[in-house]
Protein backbone atom coordinates (compact mmCIF):
# COMPACT_ATOMS: atom_id res chain seq x y z
CA UNK A 1 0.00 0.00 0.00
CA UNK A 2 2.96 2.30 0.45
CA UNK A 3 3.31 2.29 -3.33
CA UNK A 4 -0.20 3.59 -3.69
CA UNK A 5 0.86 6.77 -1.95
CA UNK A 6 3.47 7.42 -4.63
CA UNK A 7 1.09 7.36 -7.56
CA UNK A 8 -1.71 9.10 -5.67
CA UNK A 9 -4.22 6.31 -6.24
CA UNK A 10 -5.09 6.20 -2.54
CA UNK A 11 -6.04 9.72 -1.40
CA UNK A 12 -6.08 8.70 2.26
CA UNK A 13 -2.50 7.45 2.20
CA UNK A 14 -1.34 10.22 -0.13
CA UNK A 15 -2.68 12.89 2.19
CA UNK A 16 -1.07 11.11 5.12
CA UNK A 17 2.33 11.35 3.44
CA UNK A 18 1.76 14.96 2.38
CA UNK A 19 0.84 16.16 5.86
CA UNK A 20 3.35 14.01 7.72
CA UNK A 21 5.99 15.12 5.22
CA UNK A 22 5.75 18.59 6.72
CA UNK A 23 7.27 17.16 9.90
CA UNK A 24 10.35 16.04 7.99
CA UNK A 25 11.05 19.58 6.79
CA UNK A 26 10.21 21.29 10.10
CA UNK A 27 12.79 22.14 12.77
CA UNK A 28 13.17 19.65 15.60
CA UNK A 29 11.81 22.09 18.16
CA UNK A 30 8.65 22.64 16.09
CA UNK A 31 8.00 18.90 15.95
CA UNK A 32 8.32 18.74 19.73
CA UNK A 33 5.78 21.57 20.03
CA UNK A 34 3.38 19.78 17.69
CA UNK A 35 3.85 16.58 19.68
CA UNK A 36 2.82 18.33 22.90
CA UNK A 37 -0.02 20.22 21.25
CA UNK A 38 -1.38 17.10 19.57
CA UNK A 39 -1.19 14.91 22.67
CA UNK A 40 -2.12 17.30 25.48
CA UNK A 41 -2.09 20.97 24.49
CA UNK A 42 -5.35 21.12 22.55
CA UNK A 43 -7.21 19.19 25.23
CA UNK A 44 -5.96 21.71 27.79
CA UNK A 45 -6.97 24.52 25.44
CA UNK A 46 -10.47 23.08 25.08
CA UNK A 47 -10.80 22.95 28.87
CA UNK A 48 -9.87 26.64 29.06
CA UNK A 49 -12.35 27.52 26.29
CA UNK A 50 -15.10 25.61 28.12
CA UNK A 51 -14.19 27.45 31.32
CA UNK A 52 -14.44 30.78 29.51
CA UNK A 53 -17.80 29.77 28.06
CA UNK A 54 -19.05 28.87 31.55
CA UNK A 55 -17.94 32.24 32.90
CA UNK A 56 -19.75 33.96 30.04
CA UNK A 57 -23.07 32.09 29.99
CA UNK A 58 -23.50 32.58 33.76
CA UNK A 59 -24.16 36.24 33.00
CA UNK A 60 -27.25 35.51 30.93
CA UNK A 61 -30.49 36.56 32.51
CA UNK A 62 -32.86 33.93 31.12
CA UNK A 63 -31.23 30.75 29.82
CA UNK A 64 -28.16 30.44 32.05
CA UNK A 65 -29.24 27.07 33.54
CA UNK A 66 -29.76 25.48 30.12
CA UNK A 67 -26.51 26.94 28.78
CA UNK A 68 -24.53 25.61 31.73
CA UNK A 69 -26.27 22.26 31.25
CA UNK A 70 -24.93 22.24 27.69
CA UNK A 71 -21.42 22.80 29.00
CA UNK A 72 -21.83 19.97 31.50
CA UNK A 73 -22.97 17.76 28.65
CA UNK A 74 -19.82 18.48 26.61
CA UNK A 75 -17.37 16.32 28.64
CA UNK A 76 -20.07 13.71 29.27
CA UNK A 77 -20.64 13.43 25.52
CA UNK A 78 -16.89 13.06 25.00
CA UNK A 79 -16.76 10.23 27.52
CA UNK A 80 -19.67 8.41 25.91
CA UNK A 81 -18.16 8.86 22.45
CA UNK A 82 -14.86 7.36 23.62
CA UNK A 83 -16.73 4.41 25.06
CA UNK A 84 -18.58 3.96 21.76
CA UNK A 85 -15.23 3.94 19.97
CA UNK A 86 -14.03 0.85 21.88
CA UNK A 87 -16.17 -1.65 19.92
CA UNK A 88 -15.63 0.30 16.70
CA UNK A 89 -11.87 -0.06 16.98
CA UNK A 90 -12.20 -3.73 17.87
CA UNK A 91 -14.42 -4.35 14.86
CA UNK A 92 -12.40 -2.44 12.25
CA UNK A 93 -8.96 -3.40 13.62
CA UNK A 94 -7.08 -0.97 11.44
CA UNK A 95 -3.33 -0.90 12.22
CA UNK A 96 -1.55 2.37 12.84
CA UNK A 97 -0.28 3.88 9.57
CA UNK A 98 3.39 3.54 10.48
CA UNK A 99 2.95 -0.25 10.69
CA UNK A 100 1.90 -0.54 7.05
CA UNK A 101 3.77 2.36 5.45
CA UNK A 102 7.47 3.10 5.43
CA UNK A 103 9.11 6.49 5.63
CA UNK A 104 6.69 8.19 8.02
CA UNK A 105 8.10 10.57 10.61
CA UNK A 106 6.37 9.27 13.77
CA UNK A 107 6.56 11.88 16.52
CA UNK A 108 4.95 9.76 19.25
CA UNK A 109 6.30 6.27 19.85
CA UNK A 110 4.56 3.41 21.62
CA UNK A 111 1.18 3.58 19.90
CA UNK A 112 0.18 -0.09 19.70
CA UNK A 113 -3.63 0.09 19.64
CA UNK A 114 -5.78 0.29 16.53
CA UNK A 115 -6.07 3.43 14.45
CA UNK A 116 -9.72 3.82 13.42
CA UNK A 117 -11.21 5.98 14.75
CA UNK A 118 -9.02 8.59 16.44
CA UNK A 119 -9.78 8.98 20.15
CA UNK A 120 -8.33 12.50 20.19
CA UNK A 121 -10.48 13.60 17.24
CA UNK A 122 -13.55 12.01 18.81
CA UNK A 123 -13.01 13.64 22.19
CA UNK A 124 -12.21 17.12 20.94
CA UNK A 125 -15.11 17.27 18.49
CA UNK A 126 -17.63 16.04 21.06
CA UNK A 127 -16.49 18.73 23.49
CA UNK A 128 -16.53 21.37 20.76
CA UNK A 129 -20.11 20.53 19.77
CA UNK A 130 -21.18 20.69 23.42
CA UNK A 131 -19.57 24.10 23.86
CA UNK A 132 -21.17 25.30 20.63
CA UNK A 133 -24.58 24.34 22.00
CA UNK A 134 -24.02 26.74 24.91
CA UNK A 135 -22.10 29.60 23.27
CA UNK A 136 -21.63 30.32 19.59
CA UNK A 137 -18.51 32.46 20.05
CA UNK A 138 -16.70 30.01 22.31
CA UNK A 139 -18.03 27.12 20.26
CA UNK A 140 -16.33 28.44 17.12
CA UNK A 141 -13.04 28.61 19.02
CA UNK A 142 -13.57 25.06 20.27
CA UNK A 143 -14.31 23.85 16.74
CA UNK A 144 -11.09 25.42 15.49
CA UNK A 145 -9.14 23.60 18.19
CA UNK A 146 -10.81 20.30 17.30
CA UNK A 147 -9.87 20.72 13.64
CA UNK A 148 -6.31 21.55 14.64
CA UNK A 149 -6.25 18.37 16.72
CA UNK A 150 -7.17 16.34 13.66
CA UNK A 151 -4.38 17.94 11.66
CA UNK A 152 -1.89 17.26 14.45
CA UNK A 153 -2.74 13.55 14.62
CA UNK A 154 -1.93 13.11 10.93
CA UNK A 155 1.12 15.39 11.16
CA UNK A 156 2.45 13.22 13.98
CA UNK A 157 2.13 10.10 11.82
CA UNK A 158 -0.17 8.23 14.20
CA UNK A 159 -3.46 8.41 12.25
CA UNK A 160 -4.79 8.37 8.72
CA UNK A 161 -6.93 11.34 7.65
CA UNK A 162 -9.98 9.06 7.57
CA UNK A 163 -9.29 8.10 11.20
CA UNK A 164 -9.68 11.76 12.06
CA UNK A 165 -12.79 12.24 9.91
CA UNK A 166 -14.35 9.19 11.53
CA UNK A 167 -13.55 10.59 14.98
CA UNK A 168 -15.13 13.92 14.09
CA UNK A 169 -18.25 12.14 12.86
CA UNK A 170 -18.50 9.95 15.96
CA UNK A 171 -18.01 12.83 18.39
CA UNK A 172 -20.56 14.98 16.58
CA UNK A 173 -23.13 12.18 16.36
CA UNK A 174 -22.96 11.32 20.05
CA UNK A 175 -23.03 14.97 21.17
CA UNK A 176 -26.01 15.87 18.95
CA UNK A 177 -28.12 12.73 18.98
CA UNK A 178 -28.07 12.33 22.76
CA UNK A 179 -28.30 16.05 23.48
CA UNK A 180 -32.14 16.18 23.85
CA UNK A 181 -32.12 13.46 26.50
CA UNK A 182 -29.06 14.93 28.21
CA UNK A 183 -30.58 18.42 28.35
CA UNK A 184 -33.86 17.03 29.64
CA UNK A 185 -31.97 15.48 32.56
CA UNK A 186 -29.33 18.15 33.18
CA UNK A 187 -31.36 21.36 32.86
CA UNK A 188 -33.61 20.64 35.90
CA UNK A 189 -30.45 19.89 37.86
CA UNK A 190 -28.75 23.15 36.94
CA UNK A 191 -31.99 25.04 37.56
CA UNK A 192 -32.18 23.57 41.06
CA UNK A 193 -28.56 24.47 41.73
CA UNK A 194 -29.23 28.01 40.52
CA UNK A 195 -31.73 28.45 43.35
CA UNK A 196 -29.38 27.11 46.02
CA UNK A 197 -26.37 28.50 47.83
CA UNK A 198 -24.24 27.22 44.98
CA UNK A 199 -26.24 29.32 42.53
CA UNK A 200 -23.11 31.26 41.52
CA UNK A 201 -22.07 28.17 39.59
CA UNK A 202 -25.06 28.68 37.29
CA UNK A 203 -25.79 32.40 37.43
CA UNK A 204 -23.29 35.18 37.98
CA UNK A 205 -25.64 37.08 40.30
CA UNK A 206 -27.66 34.24 41.76
CA UNK A 207 -31.44 33.88 41.41
CA UNK A 208 -31.95 37.66 41.67
CA UNK A 209 -30.47 38.10 38.19
CA UNK A 210 -33.73 36.98 36.58
CA UNK A 211 -36.05 38.74 38.97
CA UNK A 212 -36.37 41.75 36.67
CA UNK A 213 -36.75 45.38 37.73
CA UNK A 214 -37.94 46.06 41.26
CA UNK A 215 -40.98 48.14 42.01
CA UNK A 216 -40.52 51.83 41.35
CA UNK A 217 -37.55 51.35 38.93
CA UNK A 218 -39.26 51.87 35.62
CA UNK A 219 -41.31 48.69 35.42
CA UNK A 220 -43.59 49.13 32.37
CA UNK A 221 -47.18 49.94 33.30
CA UNK A 222 -46.36 50.62 36.94
CA UNK A 223 -48.89 53.32 38.08
CA UNK A 224 -47.41 56.58 39.21
CA UNK A 225 -48.55 57.77 42.66
CA UNK A 226 -51.11 60.56 42.59
CA UNK A 227 -50.48 63.49 44.79
CA UNK A 228 -52.79 66.27 45.90
CA UNK A 229 -52.85 68.92 43.24
CA UNK A 230 -52.32 66.37 40.50
CA UNK A 231 -54.71 65.60 37.69
CA UNK A 232 -57.53 64.46 39.99
CA UNK A 233 -57.00 67.46 42.30
CA UNK A 234 -57.27 69.84 39.34
CA UNK A 235 -60.55 68.22 38.29
CA UNK A 236 -61.94 68.63 41.81
CA UNK A 237 -60.96 72.27 41.82
CA UNK A 238 -62.60 72.77 38.47
CA UNK A 239 -65.80 71.24 39.82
Amino acid sequence: MAGLALDGSNPDVSLLYDINGLAKDAPHWFDRVMEFVGEFGIIIGLALVALGAWWSVRKRSQDAPSAVAGLVWAPLAAGLALMANIPIRGFVQRPRPFKDHQGLDVLVAGKTDFSFVSDHATLTMAVAVGVLMASRAYGVAAMALALLEGFCRVYMGVHYPTDVIGGFALGTAVALLLAPLAMMLLTPLTTTIASSRAGWLIRAHGPASVAGPVEGEGLPGFPEPRTPGGERGNKDLAA
